[in-house]
C-alpha cells in the first residue's frame, strides 16, 4: 500500500463557552484553494492504488448486478389526467427516457409497454441522455406538466449542489420558451389557467426560503415575491392540491410548520394561513371536494397526538378543527391523500409501514367514520415495506401502492378501493438465477442500555440461519456480517430488496438493518429519544445490537462491518470512537462527522435548520457540551481506557465537492485525524469531484460506485 496523503496543520483556534479546540484540518474547508484540491486528488490516487488489488473482484461484483437487471425495461404507467405517464430505459445508456401515451377507454389499467416498440400517440417528455450529453452529471429535479397538458417545466441540476435551471418546452413540437428561470430549489408548480406558475428559491445557505410567481412569456427579473420565510429555521414548498382547487405553500422546521393556501384558479390573489404556526405543532394539509361541491381539508398533526391524528375542516369557514382519526396507540399517522371517493392513509405499525385505504363515497369529511370502514393493506412477509406507488389522478378507483421486503422484488400493484382487490401490474425483474427461497428474512429483538427493545431486520441465505419453531431466526455459525444504520431526523429505513445486497448475500455475508431511536420506524417517541440533548442514544443503540449479535454468535468482531450514510455517517463515525473493537471495517458515505465545527458555524449551507434536530452550540452551553462529547472528529483518540494504543476498523469513507448538504471537507479530515493517531490506520477516501451528496447520476456510474463497495466490505469480512 502507498504511503496516504497527510495534510499540513494549521492551527485555528475556536473558542465557545470558555472552552477552545484547535482545529488544525479547518483550511481543507477552502474548496477554492489548490492546495485542498490537490489533496483531494491525493485521498483518491492514494485510495485507487491502495485498493488496486479489489479491481478484479470490484468488476466482478458490478457484472453480478448489471446481469440482474432489466437494462432495457419500462416503469409501470401511471394516468394523470388523460395521459399515462413512464419511462424508459434502454441498454447502454445511464439516464431514463420520460414519455406519455394518451389515456384510451380504460382508464383505471395501464397498457402494457413494450421496451423496444412505442405505443400509437406516445410523446417523449424528457430524454435525460440527451440532456446529459457528455457531463458527467444530471439531475432532473422538477418535471412538471401544465394543466392543459401542453407544456412541461423541465429543472435540470448538472453540478450535484441542488440548484435547478428551468425551461419551458411544448409538448406537442419540443419548442423551448425563452422563460429561463435560476437557480430554483425542487417545487414548482402551475396555477389552473396555464399562464403562471410558482417556484421556490435559495438563500446563500441553501436554504429554499421564497416563493415566487413567474407568469410565461416574460423574464424573470419581473417576477413576484409571494412569500418569504425570514426564520431560517424553516425551509418553504409550493404544490397543488391533487383535486386541483389550491396552492398550498408550506413552510416548515423539523419541528414546526404552517400552511398558507390560494384559490388555484386566482393566481393574482393573496396567499391565507390555514392554522398559525405555534412551536412543536407540526402538520401536513390536503384538500378534496364533497360529492355537494362543497370543499374540505384535512390535517395530520401532532396537537395533543404525539404519534398524530387526523383532523378535518370545511374550507368555507373560519371555525375550529374536529378530529376524523384520534390518536391510537402503536400507530404513527404519517400522511393522507385525498381523492373524489376514498383517502388513503400512510401509517406505521409495530415499525412496519402499511396502507390504509377509506372509502368515502363523496361524503363530507365531518361524516366519514374512519376507523369502521377502512381496511389495511399489508405485506406477506415479515418484515416488509407497503408504501404509496404514485397515484395523481384525483378521479381515480385504485391506489398504486409498492410492496418490497430484504427478499421480495419490488412488486407494483393497483388496489381496488372499492373491494380490496390487489392488481399485481408487475414485479421488479431479476435476471439469473434468483430465488427466494434461497434467503430468509425476519426481525430480531435487541435490549438497549435502557432496556428499551431495538428492532433489526435481518436477511441471509437460508444455509446461514436456523428457522425457529415461532418463526423467528437464529444464527446457525458466526458469519461475516453487514449493519445498517441511520437514526436521525425520523426517517425509517424500511426493508427492502436490493439487486445489490445479492451479491453480499450469496458470498455468505448476512445483511441487517438496525432501526435505532432518532429514526422514526417506531413513532415520533422512538425520534425524540434519539435527538437533541438524547442524541447520543442514537449511538448506544447501534453498538448494544453490535454487541449482541456477536455474542448470540451471529458474527465475531472481526466479521463484522458497519455501514451509513450523511447522518448514518455521523453515526459510523461516533461508533468508531465509542467501540473500535468491535468492527471490521466501516463505510460512512458523506458522512457527517464534523458536527460540532459545521454546526457552530451558521453561515454554511443549512446550519441553522438543523439547530431542531442537534441543539444550537451557540447558545446552549450544554448542547456544546453534548455534541463536543460524541462529534467524531472531535473524539478520535490514540489510546484506548486502558492506556494500550488505538487500532481503528479499516474505514472507506466518501464525499461530494459539490455537496451542499454535507461538506466535502468533512471525510477528509476525518481520515487526516484518524491517521494523525496511529500511521497504520486503514481509511480510504473517495471524493466525487463533479457530483454531490447522492454521488454519482448515471445508473452505470452509480452500479460502479456500488460495486467498488461491496468489494471493500467483502474484501475485509470474507475469507477470499
Amino acid at each position: 500500500m502507498s504511503t496516504p496523503p497527510r495534510a499540513e496543520r494549521h492551527d485555528h483556534l475556536i473558542t465557545f463557552h470558555g472552552d477552545t479546540r484547535n482545529d488544525p484540518y479547518y483550511w481543507i474547508m477552502d474548496r477554492e484553494s489548490p492546495q485542498v484540491l490537490q489533496l483531494l486528488g491525493d485521498e483518491n490516487a492514494f485510495r485507487k492504488e491502495s485498493l488496486a488489488d479489489l479491481a478484479p473482484l470490484e468488476a466482478e461484483i458490478f457484472n453480478e448486478v448489471k446481469s440482474r437487471i432489466e437494462e432495457t425495461d419500462t416503469s409501470v404507467p401511471v394516468r394523470m389526467d388523460e395521459w399515462w405517464y413512464f419511462e424508459r430505459t434502454r441498454e447502454g445508456l445511464n439516464y431514463a427516457v420520460n414519455c406519455r401515451v394518451p389515456v384510451g377507454d380504460d382508464r383505471e389499467t395501464p397498457p402494457v409497454i413494450d421496451p423496444l416498440t412505442s405505443l400509437p400517440g406516445e410523446q417523449v417528455i424528457l430524454d435525460e441522455n440527451h440532456e446529459a450529453g457528455d457531463g458527467d452529471f444530471l439531475s432532473v429535479g422538477i418535471l412538471a406538466i401544465s394543466p392543459n397538458d401542453e407544456w412541461v417545466a423541465v429543472g435540470i441540476d448538472r453540478d450535484g449542489n441542488e440548484e435547478h435551471d428551468v425551461t419551458f418546452r411544448r409538448l406537442a413540437d419540443g419548442v423551448v420558451a425563452d422563460d429561463h428561470l435560476s437557480p430554483l430549489h425542487y417545487s414548482l408548480t402551475w396555477s389552473m389557467d396555464n399562464a403562471y406558475v410558482w417556484y421556490t428559491m435559495i438563500d446563500e445557505a441553501a436554504r429554499p426560503w421564497q416563493v415566487w410567481r413567474h407568469q410565461l412569456g416574460t423574464e424573470q427579473r419581473a417576477d413576484v415575491l409571494v412569500f418569504q420565510e425570514d426564520d431560517e429555521m424553516f425551509w418553504v414548498d409550493v404544490a397543488r392540491t391533487r383535486d386541483d382547487e389550491k396552492i398550498v405553500i408550506t413552510s416548515s422546521s423539523k419541528m414546526s410548520s404552517e400552511a398558507r393556501s390560494l384559490d388555484a384558479r386566482n393566481p393574482l390573489g393573496e396567499f391565507v394561513i390555514l392554522d398559525p404556526r405555534r412551536d412543536g405543532i407540526d402538520y401536513d394539509v390536503e384538500h378534496y371536494r364533497d360529492a355537494s361541491g362543497r370543499g374540505w381539508w384535512l390535517k395530520t398533526s401532532n396537537e395533543n397526538a404525539t404519534d398524530f391524528a387526523l383532523w378535518v375542516r370545511a374550507d368555507d369557514t373560519d371555525g375550529e378543527w374536529t378530529v376524523a382519526l384520534p390518536e391510537r396507540s402503536g400507530v404513527r399517522l404519517e400522511g393522507i391523500d385525498a381523492y373524489g371517493t376514498f383517502f388513503a392513509i400512510s401509517e406505521r405499525f409495530n415499525g412496519l409501514a402499511c396502507v390504509r385505504l377509506v372509502p368515502h363515497h363523496g361524503a363530507a369529511a365531518a361524516d366519514v367514520d374512519i376507523e369502521a370502514v377502512s381496511y389495511l393493506v399489508t405485506g406477506d412477509v415479515d418484515p416488509s415495506t407497503i408504501v404509496a406507488g404514485g397515484t395523481p389522478s384525483y378521479d381515480a378507483t385504485t391506489y398504486r401502492v409498492v410492496t418490497t421486503s430484504l427478499i421480495t422484488p419490488r412488486t407494483v400493484s393497483d388496489v381496488v378501493v372499492a373491494t380490496g382487490d390487489n392488481l399485481v401490474r408487475k414485479q421488479q425483474i431479476v435476471k439469473g438465477d434468483f430465488d427466494p427461497e434461497r434467503y430468509r428474512t425476519g426481525r430480531v429483538w435487541v435490549s438497549a442500555s435502557d432496556g428499551t427493545r431495538i428492532p433489526v431486520s435481518i436477511v441471509a441465505r437460508r444455509d446461514l440461519v436456523i428457522e425457529l419453531d415461532d418463526g423467528t431466526l437464529a444464527p446457525a455459525d458466526p458469519s461475516p456480517f453487514l449493519l445498517y444504520g441511520y437514526g436521525s431526523y425520523e426517517a425509517s429505513i424500511d426493508p427492502g430488496f436490493s439487486v445489490f445486497r445479492l451479491s453480499l448475500l450469496d458470498r455468505g455475508i448476512i445483511f441487517g438493518i438496525a432501526h435505532i431511536r432518532g429514526g422514526g420506524e417506531m413513532g415520533r417517541r422512538w425520534y425524540e429519544e434519539g435527538r437533541l440533548a438524547q442524541k447520543a442514544t442514537t449511538f448506544s443503540d447501534f453498538v448494544a445490537v453490535s454487541r449482541h449479535l456477536c455474542e448470540q454468535g451471529w458474527t465475531t468482531s472481526s466479521q463484522l462491518a458497519a455501514r451509513g450514510g450523511s447522518a448514518g455517517g455521523l453515526l459510523m463515525g461516533a461508533v468508531a470512537n465509542l467501540a473500535p473493537e468491535l468492527f471490521r471495517a466501516i463505510v460512512a458515505e458523506v458522512p457527517f462527522v464534523d458536527a460540532l465545527t459545521t454546526i457552530l458555524d451558521p453561515s454554511l449551507p443549512l446550519t441553522v435548520t438543523e439547530w431542531e434536530e442537534w441543539g444550537n452550540p451557540i447558545e446552549s452551553a450544554s448542547i456544546y457540551s453534548i455534541m463536543k462529547g460524541y462529534a467524531p472528529y472531535d473524539n478520535v483518540r490514540a489510546t484506548n481506557d486502558d492506556g494500550s494504543p488505538r487500532v481503528y476498523p479499516d474505514m472507506y469513507l466518501t464525499s461530494g465537492l459539490n455537496d451542499t448538504r454535507v461538506g466535502y471537507w468533512e471525510a477528509v479530515k476525518f481520515a487526516q485525524k484518524i491517521r494523525d493517531v496511529n500511521p497504520d490506520n486503514r481509511v480510504f477516501v473517495k471524493v466525487e469531484m463533479g457530483a454531490g451528496h447522492g454521488g454519482p447520476s448515471g445508473r452505470y456510474d452509480a452500479w460502479h460506485d456500488e460495486a467498488a463497495t461491496a468489494a471493500f466490505i467483502v474484501s475485509r469480512i470474507t475469507r477470499r
